[in-house]
């Protein structure tokens, strides 16, 4: 087989290939951007949680519970 036969073959084979693929998964941008996505909302629940307000209240969940008689 000649270099230009070997050409012609690959880019057949690479057409079928992509026309069966179509969408095989995120690409790397949209794994980033997930990925920030989900830092930030990370953060935003830890601001939440550790608030004074929230925090007390946990607190006092927990103190009821251990206190409480069976």
């Amino acid at each position: 087989m000649n270099g230009r036969k070997i050409g012609e073959v690959a880019a057949r084979v690479w057409g079928r290939c992509r026309r069966h693929r179509r969408d095989a998964g995120m690409v790397t941008s949209e794994y980033a951007m997930g990925i920030i996505a989900a830092v930030g909302f990370a953060l935003l629940l830890y601001e939440v949680v550790t608030s004074g307000q929230v925090r007390a209240e946990l607190q006092n969940i927990v103190k009821k519970a251990l206190s409480a008689r069976m």
